[in-house]
């Protein structure tokens, strides 16, 4: 009986062994997703954060790489100004604009017959700026506007830059392809209409360049010189009784000439007429006589 009770006993330990094993396997499985999924959510945090500093080194390269390189500022100002004598204060501004190496870029001027007005158009170093247009405001009688607007091309340029050493990268890698790789007709062709579309696209670049580089470097500043030219009122003069008696003979004598050479000038046509009414009036005369 004890032997029996023993291997009952036995059989009931292993039994209630495995089912804790069982449920020990039970719950391992849902953890182990649990740890999968918060490492999973983690790692994507991870990447985001990886990303936002990645897009903050960018923007604080750009920044940096701006401050590094002065801002490229385009100016232009513009004057309206009342002056006493246009033509003085024109060539007092020509003399102001030497000290400031300054040079109008074109003019034009006009006269009515209530204004004279002289329109140009200064170009100054950047550098002058401010201090050119003061100068000019000095010359008013009266200052009818000043305005100054500013235009920041320094991203433009920067952009036209870095695309502009890239494409001559791009041209030196088929330049080396033209002398080094290409051996066949079509490669040699392929390789030179790249070089030719790319070198022209470097020329675009290059010129805009160079003009964003001169309206930077040269100010704008567009003046109109204007003065005023008072109404003058015609008096009426009134005719007195001599006056009008001269200009009727005169009129009449004027008319008296006209009419002779008139009458000179179609002299053909009166002797025409003249023989015809002589010639009716005689054979009229004699057809009385045969009737009597």
């Amino acid at each position: 009986m004890k032997v029996y009770s023993i291997k009952t006993q036995l059989k009931w330990c292993c039994l209630f062994l495995m089912l804790l094993q069982v449920f020990a396997c039970s719950k391992k499985s849902p953890s182990y997703r649990e740890n999968i999924s918060v490492s999973e959510s983690y790692a994507s945090e991870n990447d985001l954060k990886a990303s936002a500093a990645s897009e903050e080194v960018k923007y604080k390269s750009t920044i940096e790489t701006i401050e590094k390189q002065k801002l490229k500022i385009i100016k232009t100002g513009e004057l309206k100004l009342k002056v006493k004598n246009v033509k003085r204060a024109t060539a007092q501004i020509k003399t102001l604009l030497e000290k400031y190496n300054a040079y109008i870029a074109n003019l034009r001027y006009e006269n009515t017959s209530y204004q004279k007005q002289n329109n140009f158009t200064i170009k100054v170093p950047k550098a002058y700026f401010d201090m050119l247009l003061d100068s000019i405001s000095t010359y008013a009688e009266v200052l009818d506007y000043e305005n100054v607007s500013t235009q920041d091309v320094t991203e433009e340029f920067l952009d036209i830059e870095t695309r502009l050493a890239t494409k001559l990268q791009v041209k030196e890698r088929y330049e080396t392809i033209l002398k080094k790789k290409a051996k066949t007709v079509e490669d040699i062709i392929y390789a030179e209409e790249k070089l030719g579309a790319i070198q022209e696209e470097i020329e675009v670049a290059q010129g805009r360049l160079k003009y964003l580089s001169n309206r930077v470097m040269l100010s704008t500043i567009h003046v109109k010189l204007y003065e005023e030219i008072p109404y003058k009122v015609s008096k009426v003069k009134t005719e007195t009784f001599g006056s009008k008696f001269k200009r009727a003979i005169s009129f009449g004598w004027t008319f008296l000439e006209n009419l002779v050479l008139t009458l000179v000038h179609i002299w053909p046509v009166i002797l025409i007429g003249v023989v015809g009414f002589l010639l009716y009036r005689k054979r009229k005369k004699t057809k009385l006589e045969n009737i009597n």
